[in-house]
């Protein structure tokens, strides 16, 4: 299989940068600027792409590589940092100034193979403090800006190809089409990586490697965890076991929706264990967010294992590990981070010989796509993300039985009404909060004094950066009244204006 290789050097961006060239069906893998090059020459790669990073390549504590990686013949593409390191690798000169932020006007040559079919005038993502002052021997300058003399270079007889910019990003318009031109034409990549073809490599070599051994599955009823159960039912049908563990803590619904489809239209062997009032007693005072998050990943945990001895031995235990989690976590320990981020921990008490983690080389938006290649419903394919404690995290403060029932109602009327405006497919998360504050309010003749709901809607591609959704004012006069007038304990709803960064997606 062809595949690029994303060298991080600790730019915010290297997971965009993966997934941009998967969107043109070339697989992407992420690793760190530690890989060795006997590393990088034996893994077959069709081109590098070097990412941006937060350090001057000139300083003291500067990351590096070294310079036989521009020797091995494979095409390489310099991005931001990856541009000036490749300058200054080769012998260019790297210097501070001619700082750009934000939105500028790029001048390009239209000669070039990275730039073909592209105007020679166009917009371009800048993020710099440093730039190159001097290009090395052998290369030629591409692309400029006002302020930047080398916005761009190449020597395309050696196929080492630099921008100072970040095509990756939506903000510059054209940057797709660069990153096909680098694939396609330079790299000379056929796009062979799709989600059907994955599927069915997926399911086959599962069905070999399990036989009919038997398999566990922690379903949480997200899609990782769900698409990953469905995978393993294609491929050994009953061989598969699958626990859901009901905390209480999901959306309105969701709990017998998750076993509606997969014990009722999917007939797998489902155990569903509800055990709503064990983790409401456990949670009963705890108001601190990261305490609620141990708490809920504990039980879940002992909750899991619990039943899984009712079972005994089993040969294989599914983790929902998706790449980004593989990225993050590393020292390459992705189960470990993943079940940590879900449910609070490997289970050290269920009897397995080893895990089998199907959808650790996907993203989110590609773990999506294998889910409607399963034939799951849409619906479910599409659910909003929602975090590994639930409701817990979206109920500021004390958890409580009525706590809980109001934000449900709330964020079921709030996502209900979204739906209804034919937004739930363009806006990148939306959910209620219910906060800790009270205050006063008139319901008829009476003064009440009730909980304020928060609205959250954000636009994002990638959850690393998000601006606030600018909904409808109609849209949201609709949420807020059928909230107060028939969510009983509410009586003021608030929208968040606040992007990520300064702030987070999530309140807690």
């Amino acid at each position: 299989m062809e595949k690029i290789l994303v060298l991080d050097f600790g730019g915010q961006y290297n997971q965009l940068i993966a997934r941009r060239v998967r969107e043109n069906r070339v697989y992407s893998e992420v690793r760190p600027y530690t890989t060795t090059l006997e590393e990088i020459r034996s893994a077959g790669y069709k081109g590098i792409i070097l990412t941006g990073g937060p350090k001057s390549v000139y300083g003291e504590n500067a990351v590096r590589y070294e310079k036989a990686l521009f020797e091995l013949g494979i095409p390489v593409l310099g991005i931001c940092y990856g541009a000036q390191l490749m300058a200054y690798t080769l012998g260019g000169t790297v210097e501070a100034g001619a700082n750009e932020y934000g939105g500028v006007s790029l001048s390009l040559d239209t000669g070039s193979l990275l730039f073909r079919g592209i105007p020679a005038k166009t917009q371009c993502w800048m993020s710099h403090t440093d730039y190159i002052s001097q290009i090395p021997i052998g290369f030629k300058i591409s692309a400029k800006t006002e302020s930047c003399p080398v916005a761009a270079m190449e020597n395309d007889v050696r196929k080492l190809y630099a921008v100072q910019f970040h095509p990756e990003v939506m903000h510059t318009p054209q940057g797709m089409q660069m990153l096909h031109n680098f694939l396609f034409e330079i790299c000379g990549c056929a796009g062979e990586w799709t989600m059907s073809s994955f599927t069915r490599r997926t399911v086959a070599q599962l069905k070999e490697k399990i036989g009919n051994r038997k398999v566990l599955c922690a379903l949480s009823g997200g899609v990782d965890s769900s698409v990953a159960a469905l995978l393993l039912h294609k491929a050994v049908g009953d061989n598969l076991t699958c626990i859901f563990v009901d905390h209480g803590l999901l959306r309105k619904d969701e709990a017998s929706d998750v076993e509606s489809l997969f014990r009722g239209q999917y007939d797998m062997n489902l155990i569903a264990v509800d055990a709503a009032s064990q983790f409401l007693e456990k949670l009963a005072g705890v108001g601190d967010p990261e305490q609620k998050r141990k708490i809920i990943g504990e039980e879940f945990i002992r909750v899991f294992e619990a039943e899984a001895k009712k079972i005994g031995k089993v040969d294989f235990l599914v983790q929902g590990t998706i790449y980004p989690d593989v990225i993050e976590s590393g020292a390459g320990d992705a189960a470990l981070i993943k079940s940590h981020h879900n449910v609070g921990g490997l289970p050290e008490h269920v009897d397995f010989e080893e895990i089998i983690e199907p959808l650790r080389d996907l993203f989110k938006d590609e773990v999506r796509q294998v889910g409607l290649e399963l034939g799951m419903p849409e619906e479910m394919v599409y659910r909003q993300p929602f975090p590994g404690p639930g409701l817990g995290v979206r109920v500021i403060g004390e958890i409580t039985a009525e706590k809980l029932e109001i934000l449900k109602e709330a964020d079921a009327i709030f996502r209900e009404e979204v739906a209804a405006a034919g937004l739930d497919r363009e806006i990148g998360q939306y959910f209620a909060v219910l906060t800790d504050m009270r205050s006063v309010g008139v319901m008829g003749d009476a003064r009440t004094y009730d909980y304020t709901i928060a609205l959250r809607a954000v636009q994002t591609s990638d959850f690393m950066t998000a601006d606030w959704a600018k909904l409808p004012y109609d849209l949201l006069e609709r949420v807020s009244n059928r909230i107060v007038n028939g969510v009983r304990g509410v009586n003021r709803v608030v929208y968040d204006i606040t992007s990520k960064p300064p702030a987070t997606i999530e309140w807690e």
